[in-house]
């Protein structure tokens, strides 16, 4: 499908006069002074999630020219495209339908064999959750990249909702001291490994797996077959390696769109069946609000256009996450796979060289932890960061007062980005930690904030798997949106491509000492790491 270039639409040169007349100068203290109703205007209520987009530098119109932008650079009818399984992604040939993952019995595509795939899955999870049948005490998850950084993101989210008697464990770093870290903590007769490999021959992947099974075996293992379970296409390999029960997923899965398939295995064992059913239904309740809903409504939609707004109005390359809520403190992580390795592009689908930018800098930290290590930079530094708030309203735990002053925190600090403080407020107060000596006018100059500093904020009503699936769909539709406005194929990764085949050809030289060939630094750096 070709579609015109977001920079040569009329929207984008609207968008471009408007930012030069208002846009850039916009102080969100003056519009929420000039409108009452500004927060009611700029907030969207989605499946689990409530948004409060008011925070943010755009107006109605900003928003009004973006969702023209939306509509010229083709964005619903590229989001038909694939919820119907056309092949959006062109480089490989291939359809991409994480959505179809969690679509009810009969309701997506392929849903024959998306159905047979999960009820065996979550049938064998549940035997396992049995622990008193199956002797099973620990589960250790070996994958890396999409294979790891999803279920390593939900299983302590959804900690309240474990399995009490069973303890999870992820391994993906090449590093040995990762894995060594966690099989010190392991009975091999009690535990369980996934191999979590689409082809079963990803490096990192099974160079971990080669350890664990021979520390298998060195302690006493002698039933590879019932300690190792394989999330693999590649049966043949998995039989090979000693694995006989194999769970599979299909080419129109992308890695990092993949927690919803087998790859989710862990989550499953960790919070049951049931539990992981209502995990789907969370994920297709935000798929059916970005298929149907308005774009004016659409949360996935109104954020998407706004990382636009940003990332090529703005010149902002960067947006901070921070999560207050300690069970997503992995979410950050999770995201930076999830929107660089999707958007990091430098063409577009056609490729051609793009001339704006696309994905930002993805990063952040729980709430509180952040505002004692980062903040100090979104508040005072000399680059604008938008950031991005998650509030969860009920918590699991039985400290309300803690809970109150975590919620407390988080609004606080969003209030502060926004209104900062004057020099003038700021040397009518007294500072009891500032030196007595320094002069009040610049100690004021030091202690104010410049302020109208962008953020949104997300509120879930509790952490549950129905709403943390919500949450993620909300993720991945509202990185398609801004990919489709670039015009770029957010469903490959070559670039991930290049070391690895350059670790390849390395390998050998870490045995022979060979240099040929390489340019001087490497070659250099061989040298000194094999002296």
């Amino acid at each position: 499908m070709t579609k015109p270039r977001c920079t040569d639409t009329i929207a984008w040169a609207a968008l471009q006069g408007h930012f030069e007349a208002h846009g850039r100068e916009l102080d969100l203290r003056d519009a929420f002074a000039r409108d009452p109703a500004r927060f009611d205007a700029f907030s969207v209520q989605a499946p689990e999630v409530f948004a409060d987009l008011s925070k943010n530098l755009w107006d109605t119109k900003t928003r009004r020219l973006l969702e023209e932008l939306a509509q010229a650079c083709g964005l619903e009818a590229h989001r038909e495209a694939m919820l119907a399984g056309e092949p959006i992604n062109s480089t490989e040939g291939r359809a991409v339908l994480h959505t179809a993952l969690r679509a009810p019995a009969g309701q997506g595509p392929f849903s024959a064999e998306v159905h047979e795939v999960l009820e065996r899955m979550l049938a064998y999870a549940e035997r396992v959750r049995d622990v008193t049948a199956s002797g099973i005490t620990d589960v250790v998850n070996i994958g890396i990249g999409g294979s790891d950084l999803g279920p390593q993101m939900a299983v302590p989210a959804l900690e309240a909702y474990s399995h009490p008697g069973l303890k999870l464990h992820f391994v993906s770093n090449v590093d040995g001291h990762d894995i060594t870290s966690v099989l010190k903590k392991l009975n091999p007769a009690t535990t369980l490994f996934i191999i979590a490999s689409k082809t079963f021959t990803t490096q990192e992947t099974m160079a971990n797996a080669q350890v664990a099974r021979d520390w298998f075996v060195a302690n006493g293992g002698s039933d590879t077959a019932k300690h190792f379970v394989g999330v693999t296409t590649n049966i043949a390999a998995a039989a090979q390696f000693g694995i006989t029960e194999t769970f599979g997923f299909w080419d129109w899965v992308g890695g990092r769109y993949s927690l919803w398939s087998a790859i989710g295995l862990s989550l499953a064992i960790a919070i049951g069946a049931e539990h992981f059913r209502a995990f789907l239904a969370g994920a297709h309740a935000m798929d059916r609000h970005f298929a149907t809903e308005p774009l004016h409504s659409n949360l996935p939609v109104q954020m998407g256009l706004l990382d636009v707004w940003y990332r090529n109005f703005h010149q902002f390359g960067s947006r901070s996450v921070a999560p207050y809520h300690q069970g997503l403190k992995r979410l950050p992580a999770y995201l930076q796979q999830l929107e660089m390795e999707s958007n990091g592009k430098c063409v577009d689908a056609q490729g051609r060289a793009l001339g704006v930018g696309t994905s930002p800098v993805v990063w952040g930290e729980p709430g509180t932890n952040g505002q004692h290590a980062y903040f100090q930079m979104l508040h005072q530094g000399t680059d604008v960061i938008p950031v991005e708030f998650i509030a969860v309203k009920t918590p699991t735990h039985a400290h309300p007062d803690l809970h109150t002053k975590l919620l407390a925190n988080c609004l606080a600090q969003s209030q502060a980005l926004m209104l900062g403080k004057t020099a003038a407020e700021a040397l009518n107060e007294t500072a009891p930690t500032a030196s007595k000596s320094l002069d009040q006018a610049v100690l004021a100059r030091h202690r104010s904030f410049p302020g109208n500093r962008p953020s949104s904020t997300l509120v879930l009503e509790a952490l549950t798997p129905r709403s943390l699936g919500a949450l993620i769909a909300l993720y991945e539709h509202r990185v398609f949106v801004s990919g489709a406005i670039w015009g770029i194929n957010s469903f490959d990764q070559w670039g991930v491509e290049l070391g690895k085949a350059l670790c390849n050809q390395l390998l050998p030289r870490f045995a022979t000492g060979d240099a040929t060939g390489l340019d001087a630094s490497t070659a250099g750096l061989l040298a000194k790491l094999k002296s």
